[in-house]
């Protein structure tokens, strides 16, 4: 029997890669213990480095982390980090230097969570094919907490107004996935739960195969992002 394929399913659309998160912090003495020493990422050795910023290298995605006063990104971001057991001694052995802040982390059955100084949360996954495709060090997705009723419209904006495919799924609560990327997803799960007082407006980089066919009068404010023509 003829093996037939579904060429559109690796359709990226126009979004082709979640380039950055960028969220503000005040100590970058701080940043470095969790996302260096705790995490094991690296800090980028050629751009920015200086102490008014910082990027933080995750396989091809980076964090951004300018210097002003903490922002909390409402959500999560997910990292791919081989090595399970290496990462729980990491993230112990700078837990007393953050004593007097956020940062906490906790082991879950298939990931490790842990909180930055400022509160936000990343979860570490191991590398894993079927889910994450080939990623072994990367950031496969972001995932943002939205309010109930919102997933449906937002899965319409980002086809109609990005050109990236996105699908509403019900299971877990019901959520809106948008392809940003090979193996990269933004994720808008509905919740119930009112945001935090501590939460700010994080910012995304998604270079995109055509930034002018973008409508750019148009924002979704579940997540805010700046696309680039990635040419």
């Amino acid at each position: 029997m003829q093996q037939t394929f579904d060429r559109a399913a690796e359709d990226l659309g126009n979004a082709i890669h979640l380039e950055h998160v960028n969220v503000t912090i005040p100590d970058q003495r701080l940043a470095t213990l969790f996302y260096a020493a705790g995490l094991g990422l690296t800090r980028d050795p050629y751009l920015m480095p200086s102490d008014n910023n910082m990027w933080i290298n995750v396989g091809r995605s980076q964090f951004h982390l300018p210097t002003d006063k903490p922002q909390v990104l409402r959500g999560h971001t997910g990292l791919v980090i081989e090595g399970r057991a290496a990462l729980l001694n990491r993230l112990a052995s700078v837990r007393k230097k953050l004593a007097d802040t956020r940062f906490s982390f906790a082991e879950h059955n298939d990931y490790v969570e842990a909180t930055c100084p400022w509160g936000n949360r990343v979860r570490c996954y191991e590398p894993d094919e079927a889910r994450f495709g080939r990623i072994v060090l990367g950031m496969p997705y972001v995932e943002f907490d939205v309010p109930v009723g919102t997933a449906k419209g937002i899965a319409a904006f980002y086809p109609a107004f990005v050109g990236a495919p996105a699908s509403v799924a019900n299971g877990d609560g019901t959520v809106a996935r948008v392809k940003v990327g090979k193996d990269q997803h933004l994720v808008f799960r509905e919740t119930d739960r009112p945001p935090s007082t501590s939460t700010a407006s994080a910012t995304l980089s998604i270079p995109t195969a055509d930034a002018c066919s973008i409508r750019s009068s148009t924002r979704c404010a579940a997540s805010p992002i700046r696309c680039s023509c990635g040419r």
